[in-house]
């Protein structure tokens, strides 16, 4: 929300996605409470689903002819349905699959002006393809530690196979243990200010700093970019994800 703030305040058209109507027009309010010229348009998808997925990419492909950028902020820890229609982990459904889907269907809307910030995190672990494919169950945290690490290591993988042919894709860590949602549910505290993490995707989106970094880790919480995960630096680990990724797809 705070980011989109950001970027309506500066001026720029912003897209909203949501997984209710209620929220949505929440959201649309609260952004023109802050800039009343703001354009703003919502559309509601279920990212647990690769279908929906497919049908919300449908939508902005058919309402929106060319898009600067991508920001993949869609994320869950904690849940009391862990497991998706199609027998997935929903942490990875959501925070490392819909991403993917998403990401690969609108490349022709961002072209090779446009940047893809993905929403990573400080908490990664190794990928285990079981886990991945539906077949083992884990913890919340370890779930999503795995389910972020997946989506640095497609970043990485998608920036080095476009090259200069393909947007600028960034993940980055927007700050550990800010105040939202996810971070009261699952850890308890109330967190540091969300204004921390939103100003930083607004510099990924925008920024020079970032134009010359595709596929390179930000890690806010250090300020500068960073190694990730050791995983997803080996190659063997991030070509299997890729492999699963594309087979579930």
């Amino acid at each position: 929300m705070e980011t989109a703030k950001l970027f309506a305040k500066n001026g720029h058209e912003v897209i909203l996605h949501g997984r209710s109507q209620e929220k949505l027009t929440a959201a649309e309010e609260a952004i023109k409470a802050d800039t009343p010229d703001a354009i703003v348009s919502g559309f509601i998808a279920d990212f647990s689903n690769v279908p929906a997925v497919n049908a919300f990419a449908d939508e902005i492909v058919s309402h929106f002819d060319h898009i600067d950028v991508l920001i993949n902020n869609a994320g869950i820890l904690r849940t009391s349905h862990t497991t998706t229609a199609d027998g997935l982990d929903i942490r990875f459904a959501v925070n490392t699959i819909a991403p993917w889907v998403l990401t690969q269907r609108l490349l022709p809307l961002i072209g090779k002006t446009g940047r893809v910030v993905n929403l990573a995190s400080a908490a990664q672990a190794g990928v285990d393809t079981a886990a991945l494919l539906g077949k083992k169950p884990l913890d919340a945290m370890d779930a999503y530690a795995q389910s972020k690490l997946g989506l640095i290591q497609w970043s990485r993988h998608l920036a080095n196979a476009l090259g200069n042919e393909g947007p600028v894709i960034i993940p980055v860590n927007p700050g550990s243990l800010l105040a939202t949602k996810m971070v009261k549910e699952g850890f308890g505290v109330a967190g540091k200010s969300t204004s921390i993490g939103a100003q930083v995707l607004v510099d990924a989106a925008l920024s020079g700093t970032f134009a010359n970094a595709s596929g390179r880790y930000f890690d806010n919480d250090i300020g500068q970019f960073a190694d990730p995960h050791p995983s997803a630096l080996d190659e063997a680990q991030v070509q299997e994800t890729m492999r699963i990724l594309k087979s579930l797809v």
